[in-house]
């Protein structure tokens, strides 16, 4: 298995949650006792990924200081954008960092309950040939808001559907994503991208294998799916200590704030 990096979009303003994010980034919004993005990094450590990197931007003095915690200073690394470069910008800044490694590029502001392990050993062991890109997917019952993909028998993407009215199917995009880049290449080479899901992903229908995460994989982005997962089973965190910043998280108003929407 290649060495693996992780790029965690984590810089969004999150501006359907307003008034939430007023104040506080969507990357940390808490889901039960800890915030969302403390979940992606503890699955990352988890399963050995110690090269991380997050890129910041909406609240990045409250998410940097989140990230200068003891447990996380030495392995994740933050990447302040002064204005965004979008989903494709930031890989492609980053790009010259990950060598010859596997990136594996999620979107940290959603809640995403999975098994990295089957997710890797899929994209290593089993994915179909000529795929330089594995998609993970879920199901959604609001398919219009989301990404949608249909596949052959093999489960290659054969067309996408970016947030149509009526599209054929609810089987999504979950925005997860394990790549090779230099098999792609001639792509990123491109001027002028800045949006993975609008502007490579199209160019590489035919070319990208899927992988289903059966678990839970929600879009925090409003108000009512927000709290709905703080009722989701939960995986567990892999530090137990709590730090003095933990301490303070738990004092937030930031907690019932999102009980009360």
């Amino acid at each position: 298995m290649k060495k693996v990096s992780a790029l965690l979009l984590a810089a969004g303003h999150g501006t359907r949650l307003k008034p939430l994010t007023m104040n506080w980034p969507k990357c940390l919004m808490p889901i039960g006792k800890y915030p969302l993005l403390e979940y992606w990094l503890s699955n990352l450590y988890t399963n050995k990924i110690f090269d991380v990197y997050v890129n910041l931007h909406s609240h990045n003095e409250i998410v940097e200081q989140f990230l200068q915690r003891d447990r996380f200073s030495s392995w994740v690394k933050p990447i302040f954008e002064k204005e965004l470069l979008g989903t494709a910008g930031t890989l492609l800044n980053l790009k010259e960092k990950f060598k010859n490694n596997t990136v594996l590029l999620i979107h940290a502001d959603n809640w995403s309950v999975f098994n990295l392990n089957d997710f890797l050993n899929f994209h290593f062991n089993q994915r179909p040939d000529n795929c330089p890109i594995t998609m993970m997917t879920f199901e959604t019952n609001k398919p219009e808001q989301s990404g949608i993909v249909e596949t052959n028998s093999k489960g290659i993407v054969t067309r996408f559907h970016e947030k149509i009215k009526d599209p054929p199917g609810n089987i999504a995009n979950a925005a997860v994503y394990l790549i090779e880049l230099k098999e792609i290449d001639q792509i990123l080479k491109m001027k002028k991208i800045t949006d993975f899901s609008t502007q490579i992903i199209p160019k590489l229908i035919g070319r990208i294998a899927t992988w289903k995460n059966n678990n839970i994989h929600k879009d925090i982005g409003t108000k009512d799916i927000l709290k709905t997962a703080q009722n989701d089973l939960k995986p567990n965190i892999y530090w137990h200590e709590k730090d003095n910043w933990y301490i303070n998280f738990t004092k937030n108003p930031i907690h019932k704030l999102v009980k009360s929407v």
